[in-house]
Formats: C-alpha cells, structure tokens, sequence
C-alpha cells in the first residue's frame, strides 16, 4: 500500500477536477514551461479517442502546464492497421493544437515473429475476444482508411524518422531522462533495443499497460491484447534491466467507465470541445457495455504514483510459443526462472478511482487547443 496523497497533490487534483488545471497561471501561446518538464515518449497503437487518443488528449493538457514534455508520438499496428492509425494520430495533434511541439512517428505495422495461421485459430475459439489490427482488412491506400468524426488532418505529415530510430535518437539525446508510456504492442520500441542495446541503460523507465497477471485475458484465454500481440517484444523488454512498471488488466478491470463520469466530459459545465465532441461520439454506450479504462491510467500513474493503491512485484516471463497459450505471463514472486525478467518488476492492482476520474474528467474537459504557458 502506498499513502493517497499530500496536500499539494490534493491541490492539484481540485484543479484538475474544476478544468482549471491547464488554466492555471500566466503565459501564451508561445510558452515553452513543459521543455524543463519530465520527459516522456507515448509508444501507442493510435485510435481516435478510445483509450489512446484519450491518454493523448491528457497528456498534451499536462504539457501545457509545464507538468509534462512529450517529446514525440510513435504509432504500432495494435488496435489497428498502422496505415489508419498514423491518419487517426496525425488529426489528433492537429486537434489538440500541438502539430508544431509534438510529432507522429510511424512504427512497425507488424509483430516481430507471428503465425497467422495460429492468429486465425484463436480468433476462432475465442469468438468474444478482442484482437485488434487482426480482426479488419488491413488498409493499403488513402481511400481505405475511415476519417476520424471530425476529419483526416490537413497540414500534418509524419515525421520523417522510424519510430524504433526516433526512439534511440531521443534516448541518447537525453541519457536516465526518458519515460516511455507503452501503451501498444512493444515493437517499436522491442525492436530500437535490438537495434541499439546500449540505450538499455539509459531509458529511465518504461510504463506499460498491458499484460494480465492473475485474470483472463481479453485477446485469447489468457493473453491481454498489446502483450498477446507481441509476446516475442514483450520478452525481449522484459529480459533487460530497464526499470519497468506495468499497469495491467488485473487492475483496469477495476477501473469502469460509468455512465456519470461519460456525462461528464460529454456535458461539460464550461462547455463541449473538439475533444469532448469527439470522446461523446467515440464512446456512445460504452458505459453500457461494461467498458474498462486503459491506457489513461499511465499518464495518472507517471504523474503522480499515488494513484496506486495497491501494487504486487515479481519476476515476469510470458509465453511467446503461437497459440491458446501465447501471451500469458508467468509470474514468479519469489524466484526467477529461466527466460524471466532480471529483477522483479512491479504491477499495479488498485487503483484510487475516486481521484483519478476527477483527474480523467479535469483533463478531459479542459479548454481545446490546448494553452501553453
């Protein structure tokens, strides 16, 4: 168990709840706080404002206050084909006002090692289960891909490095500086460790959400959807000796979209906004189908852990052999095993619901294009 708080932190949550906490203070739109800011990379599988679009969204209200320096979005096939993901990430810095601060990086649009014929399979036997990119028709052009509510972007383009490249670039920009909120299959960032083993020990931690401990998965039996999607990258992480903390389904399982906190955002006090709009046309009845909270619980834990309640740690291995067993991770609480990770890495299992929806719903609601002071 951790303490829930401290004055200050209690502070900023009322800021947060009222909106006010991207309002707060003087500056313009040129301010430039956020660069003195802790540093973070978002690693996503990119949709329009389900969870990822959601932890965007959050994210760049934080960096208008100074609170966060996102130094850059990179894209994986996850959710969705990379194509449609790119074209969903490109108009969500465009809405958000951040195209000229924060650029998209295009990723990997496949796993490191997968068997499509095993992917098949499951699907089949789990016919409730969710496999992202697997389940579509992977697009190929422009005219394939679906225009977010509000539109495809209309000056912003992909940068021009890899993400795996940008990833090792940045790191050694800023050696024991960089965070990295994992939020998609690991692949990119997998594959800029590959590439680039002597950045291991200096990425100052990595964030995931992903993985499902002691619940059931919610791709196949077993396998949570961004570590069933690569298992082979997620072990690769894993084997390093990165500072690593995962927020995992044991956890978000407990962190429930309602009906209120959805009325909230959607109707907000102080008026709707790109992104309000939008969250109420992405998420329509989602509190109806007993939708869960994910990715956004990154941003809540790397701002301030005390959002966790409750936290386990163990050595964690996961199961990379192709199919019903592929993506269930091996805990191990008391000794490695052979293929586990290094040292014990820690997993959230409580969350303060309370407090972080009022964080969730302040960020949310908050005035858009975002204001930098």
């Amino acid at each position: 168990m951790r303490p829930l708080r401290t004055a200050g932190w209690v502070m900023l949550l009322a800021l947060a709840a009222t909106g006010a906490l991207s309002s707060c203070g003087g500056g313009s739109d040129d301010g430039s706080a956020y660069l003195d800011a802790p540093k973070i990379i978002i690693d996503s599988d990119f949709n329009t404002m389900g969870d990822d679009g959601q932890l965007f969204a959050m994210t760049t209200q934080l960096m208008g206050v100074g609170k966060v320096n996102l130094l850059g979005l990179c894209v994986v096939t996850g959710n969705d084909w990379l194509l449609q993901e790119e074209a969903e990430a490109l108009k969500a810095v465009e809405r958000m006002g951040v195209q000229t601060r924060v650029g998209v990086y295009g990723g990997a649009n496949f796993p490191l090692q997968y068997d499509v014929t095993s992917i098949r399979e499951q699907m089949r036997a789990n016919p409730n289960g969710y496999f992202g990119a697997w389940m579509r028709t992977q697009p190929t052009q422009q005219s394939d891909l679906t225009p977010p509510p509000d539109g495809f972007a209309t000056s912003t383009q992909l940068q021009p490095e890899a993400a795996a490249d940008f990833i090792i670039d940045t790191v050694k920009r800023y050696p024991h500086q960089v965070t990295i909120l994992e939020v998609g299959p690991p692949t990119n960032l997998a594959t800029a460790v590959i590439e680039a083993p002597e950045i291991v020990p200096l990425i100052k931690q990595i964030i995931y959400m992903g993985g499902a401990m002691n619940v059931p998965g919610n791709a196949n039996a077993v396998g949570e959807l961004n570590w069933w999607f690569d298992p082979t990258a997620v072990r690769t992480l894993l084997q390093t000796t990165i500072p690593q903390t995962v927020i995992p389904l044991d956890v978000t399982n407990t962190v429930p979209l309602t009906e209120s906190v959805y009325n909230s955002i959607v109707n907000p006090p102080t008026g709707q906004t790109a992104v309000t709009k939008v969250y109420a046309s992405a998420n329509a009845g989602a509190f109806a189908t007993n939708t869960d909270l994910y990715d956004t619980l990154t941003i809540s834990y790397f701002f301030n852990p005390v959002f966790a309640t409750q936290t386990q740690s163990a050595y964690l291995d996961i199961d990379t052999t192709p199919g019903e067993d592929q993506g269930h991770v091996k805990v191990y609480p008391d000794m490695p095993q052979a293929g586990a990770s290094p040292r014990k890495i820690t997993y959230v299992t409580r969350f303060d619901n309370d407090n972080f929806f009022k964080f969730y719903v302040g960020l949310l609601t908050d005035p858009v294009p975002v204001m930098f002071h």
